[in-house]
């Protein structure tokens, strides 16, 4: 029964902010289903707290009805993963007239049970460099600060401060902290124009949530912020591809030539690259300069389930697949951003053409990502699914079955470039 104290129920945001809880109410997700013990986990420290505006929370009752809870009493809530962790189920609301879109976050189911809060999420990866606890603010505004008096001309750095400061990103951070993995943009263009583009959007209801580059840096200005990285951090990676910018591949002829003037100052650290992969002739002659790692984003291995996403410009699926198969065969370590979204990634059509673009292309590892946008301004722009989802995971526990020589995780990883050879040995037959 639906009032059994010992479910899930329904938490939400009260008029001033504070959590409230209906213990008579039983938790669902976006589609009704119930939510059990075993979908969740002890909310994610780092996790942060969202009321839905305009969005009446609603569980099921003791009759098993669909039931809201009064505006009067709040909004529905949702939780916002740190990375690390990835939601298996999206929160339930139920929309009043003054409903608009949602900003740009990755919208997680979230329950009460006795007596604590629960995330509808799986841990993937190990959180602890990406913790919001692992970014001193007053000592990051310090060190920001003397890098800019120390390098006042380059831009990059500019950039990356504002990213730091303005939108607590860990990369544009570590840049300044001079550990694991940092940020360098270079171009404010773009080939594609994804539903889910967090620095720039052209619908009038849609805001992004972060403003996107808007020049073009000197060759100086990368090298400078490269090689410093490089050799100063622990665990360095260097990755061209933020999103405060568009696809770096349009800017393929600067990363080319700063990464061969990169690797003539140092060896140090691994170069690595965030991109949508849609040109393989300029990603060969990035991997043939020195690149160390690509990482490849993409919501779906299904052809129609891309193109209705990430509406690319002169370039196709197939180029993406081109550009991991070419990795490959360079010694280039490859993953790919698969971009979460329950209901969709899980379904039974889209696993398995997943698993057999793994297959095809050699990807070494798939860092699952949130997606992070309002389910019902994705729902109308994508293709139904053919079969039916499976569930989070399932398309985990299925992927370390069928490919079990691919890594699943959340984050890049420091990796020495192989051989061609090396790799194509090691690899399974």
């Amino acid at each position: 029964m639906s009032n059994d104290q010992s479910a899930p129920y329904v938490i939400y945001s009260t008029q001033t902010g504070e959590i409230g809880e209906h213990r008579h109410l039983r938790a669902i997700d976006f589609t009704g289903v119930p939510l059990s013990p075993a979908d969740l986990i002890p909310l994610p420290e780092g996790t942060t707290l969202s009321m839905l505006p305009q969005r009446l929370a609603v569980g099921l009752n003791v009759a098993d009805q669909r039931t809201a809870v009064s505006s009067t009493r709040g909004w529905a809530l949702a939780g916002l993963l740190p990375i690390g962790y990835t939601r298996t189920h999206l929160p339930s609301y139920e929309k009043t007239p003054e409903t608009a879109p949602l900003p740009f976050f990755g919208y997680t189911a979230i329950a009460g049970w006795h007596g604590r809060l629960y995330a509808a999420a799986i841990r993937t990866d190990s959180p602890t460099h990406w913790l919001p606890s692992a970014y001193d603010h007053h000592r990051l505004e310090r060190l920001v600060r003397e890098r800019l008096t120390a390098e006042p001309e380059n831009r990059i750095l500019q950039q990356h401060a504002h990213c730091a400061l303005d939108y607590h990103c860990p990369t544009a951070s570590n840049i300044f902290l001079r550990r694991w993995e940092g940020a360098i943009a270079v171009s404010p263009g773009c080939n594609a124009r994804c539903v889910g583009c967090i620095s720039k959007q052209d619908e009038d209801n849609l805001v992004s949530p972060q403003d996107r580059l808007r020049f073009v840096p000197t060759m100086q200005e990368v090298v400078d912020v490269a090689v410093t990285h490089l050799e100063h951090a622990p665990d360095a990676i260097l990755s061209f591809g933020q999103g405060c910018e568009g696809e770096p591949l349009l800017q393929a002829r600067l990363i080319e030539q700063a990464i061969l003037q990169i690797r003539e100052r140092t060896a140090s650290g691994t170069l690595n690259i965030n991109t949508n992969a849609s040109n393989p002739r300029s990603l060969k002659r990035i991997y043939d300069a020195g690149l160390d790692s690509l990482r490849a984003s993409t919501i779906s291995a299904r052809r129609e389930t891309y193109d209705a996403y990430y509406r690319p410009i002169g370039y196709t699926f197939d180029d993406v697949k081109q550009s991991l198969i070419v990795a490959r065969e360079a010694g280039v370590y490859s993953s790919i951003n698969l971009l979460c979204f329950p209901g969709l990634i899980d379904c039974e059509d889209e696993i398995e053409a997943l698993v057999a673009f793994l297959r095809e292309t050699g990807v070494r590892l798939v860092q699952l990502r949130n997606l992070n946008i309002d389910p019902e301004v994705l729902l109308p722009r994508i293709p139904k699914p053919h079969g039916k989802p499976l569930g989070i995971r399932m398309l985990i526990d299925t992927l370390r079955r069928e490919v079990p020589e691919v890594a699943i995780g959340n984050f890049s990883r420091p990796v020495q470039r192989a051989s061609a050879h090396a790799q194509a040995d090691a690899a399974p037959r």
